[in-house]
């Protein structure tokens, strides 16, 4: 699978000059900064190990687009023989620094965009190699230093005599004879008693050792799967960011032969993503903003995962495949004529998605409970198609499934598994009245969980928030109509607390919750400004503010499964058990089954 040689680096640099050697395209840019530069330079003048770099041979099934490595310009267009997986730092560094005849394009300690041309003290470097680091001196663009806020010019290295009379050898020149002898017999001419002798020192101590430095290089087989080259990239690059599919994806699909020669350009999968994902949220704010990034909400991955359960479905409905997956290996593996060819059904599938969220008041991406459960729901719109999801049974049997994931809160953890049975499960409950899917007759809401949903962190008090909304929640300020999906940012819609928190600090929970679900409620924030103190006192305010007969008012407070009378009287024990009972009822009614009460003497559900 792989072979290890060792190369010489003159060898190695000609080959990204030429084209050879390629950066497959998935690999981000180079960013080495001038101290790292010069660390390298240091290391390599003096024989030091550079480490491993690893490659991959080309012509396999696995096929890249690639790029030359920043700075290389071969003449045409040449095919690379090598993709280089680990080392593009140090040998872009090299490449630049040691070949290129011109300033190599890096950044200062601040990240500060410069420019800079490289040199070797030839008086240092001749001296202890402890002190090689110092012997390597990076100069600007235009070869001259200077101090005092660029005011006074201290070195300037803008011709030759100069360089060879500061003793300084441009390191560009190391690998080039001929400029390197004409070099030195100016160097010697400067002083030839003095320099004579110093020269053969330099050129034995820094020349022939660059010369002779060898670079260990493991080439990986064409025969390598895609799958083992993200496994070995990741190993490799430990230090960096973890190495993204989409972006695997992005440089396979690019590199694929069939595609370009049929069109005569390149599949540009971002650019395909991008319209998609900014067509969904622009339609569905759900999906996210925009205004965030590309993966802002759903993401690339998402929609990948989403085509391979389709795709893994057809495969084993056709005997082709042995399983519905999502995994790594299957996004990985994912040619690019499938992907053509269900795109835009997943597109499709997404919008039903951000069509059926909405009916369930869920318009916001900070009120999803769920963002990675939309992905199988896409999955089994796309293999059912929109005639089978039509109708009041599948609806009922979608929304039963949905609650039940948000409310039983079975898409916290691991996903992939339950994406494949609630896949195959959904599709079969909703096409032959099969069993229930897992997902519903394995959740369960406790009772007592209402005393502990407290933030937006849970799904099941997302879920609840919305449930309240979808039931018909009035505003407390904006009493003429329900809430809708389509007022609740127009009228800053939250989770709002009903029982105050100054309200409690003078002792009035009676050991009850005070921040859980129970005692909170969508309102818009115009509602709250005028809830102050206790209940008893703020409803006087709403009722006068809404022009209603106190009565009527009662009737906007119910919407939100409040009793009114607990509330103008400020019990708050009373107006907690009544609310809880009634929040279980709406739960209840959402799953599509009983929620679990406990006995507290018994400890057991009954």
């Amino acid at each position: 699978m792989a072979a290890l040689d060792n190369l010489k680096l003159r060898d190695v640099l000609a080959d990204v000059a030429s084209g050879a050697l390629q950066l497959p395209d998935f690999q981000r840019n180079w960013k080495w900064d001038d101290d790292r530069i010069r660390a390298i330079i240091a290391t390599v003048t003096l024989d030091y190990p550079l480490g491993v770099v690893m490659t991959l041979q080309t012509g396999g099934a696995t096929r890249f687009r690639s790029r030359t490595l920043t700075g290389a310009r071969p003449e045409g267009d040449p095919k690379a023989d090598l993709l280089l997986l680990d080392g593009q730092q140090r040998l872009t560094s090299l490449f630049q620094a040691l070949w290129l005849d011109a300033p190599v394009e890096t950044s200062d300690s601040r990240g500060k965009p410069i420019e800079r041309w490289y040199y070797v003290d030839i008086e240092k470097a001749v001296g202890p190699s402890a002190d090689r680091d110092e012997a390597i001196l990076s100069v600007p663009a235009d070869k001259v230093l200077r101090t005092d806020f660029n005011r006074t010019v201290v070195l300037d290295l803008r011709t030759q005599e100069a360089e060879c009379a500061a003793g300084l050898f441009p390191l560009h020149l190391v690998f080039d004879a001929q400029r390197v002898n004409q070099w030195k017999k100016g160097y010697i001419k400067a002083d030839e008693e003095r320099n004579w002798d110093r020269w053969g020192q330099f050129d034995d101590l820094v020349l022939q050792q660059v010369r002779a430095f060898q670079v260990p290089m493991i080439r990986l087989a064409a025969s390598t799967s895609m799958d083992a080259v993200c496994a070995v990239f990741e190993r490799v690059n430990t230090g960096g960011v973890p190495l993204n599919v989409f972006e695997l994806l992005t440089a396979t699909y690019a590199g694929d032969p069939e595609y370009v020669e049929r069109t005569g350009d390149y599949y540009q999968l971002p650019e395909v993503w991008r319209e998609i994902k900014q067509a969904l949220a622009a339609k569905y704010p759900v999906f996210g903003r925009l205004d965030s990034g590309l993966e802002n909400g759903l993401s690339s991955i998402d929609f990948l995962q989403a085509i391979a359960l389709v795709r893994t479905w057809e495969r084993k409905e056709s005997g082709v495949g042995a399983a519905v997956s999502c995994k790594r290996r299957d996004l990985l593996d994912l040619p690019l004529a499938d992907f053509v060819r269900l795109a835009p059904e997943l597109a499709e599938a997404f919008a039903w998605v951000g069509d059926f969220l909405e009916r369930q008041c869920i318009v916001r991406p900070n009120d999803l409970p769920y963002k990675t459960q939309l992905v199988p729901l896409a999955a089994v719109r796309a293999i059912l198609g929109g005639d089978a999801m039509e109708g009041l049974g599948p609806e009922e049997k979608i929304e039963q499934w949905y609650w039940c994931g948000v409310l039983g809160e079975m898409y916290g953890g691991s996903t992939e598994t339950r994406f494949t049975r609630d896949v195959e499960q959904l599709v079969d409950w909703i096409r032959r009245e099969d069993r229930s899917p897992d997902t519903v007759t394995d959740a369960f809401f406790f009772t007592e969980r209402l005393d502990s949903l407290t933030t937006r962190n849970s799904a099941a008090y997302k879920g609840i928030y919305a449930l309240l909304i979808k039931q018909g929640a009035v505003d407390w300020h904006y009493a003429d109509a329900p809430l809708s999906p389509g007022r609740l940012d127009e009228y800053s819609v939250d989770v709002r607390q009903i029982f105050p928190k100054a309200w409690f600090r003078r002792g009035n929970s009676q050991g009850l919750p005070t921040n859980s679900i129970v005692n909170k409620t969508p309102l818009s924030y115009r509602a709250t400004m005028d809830m102050l103190g206790a209940p008893s006192s703020y409803l006087s305010t709403l009722i006068a503010a809404s022009d209603m007969r106190p009565e009527w008012f009662d009737d906007v407070i119910a919407t939100h499964l409040i009793d009114p009378e607990a509330l103008r009287e400020s019990d708050y024990k009373r107006f907690y058990t009544d609310r809880s009972r009634q929040l279980q009822d709406l739960v209840q009614s959402a799953m599509g089954k009983r929620t679990m009460l406990r006995d507290p003497s018994e400890g057991e559900a009954r």
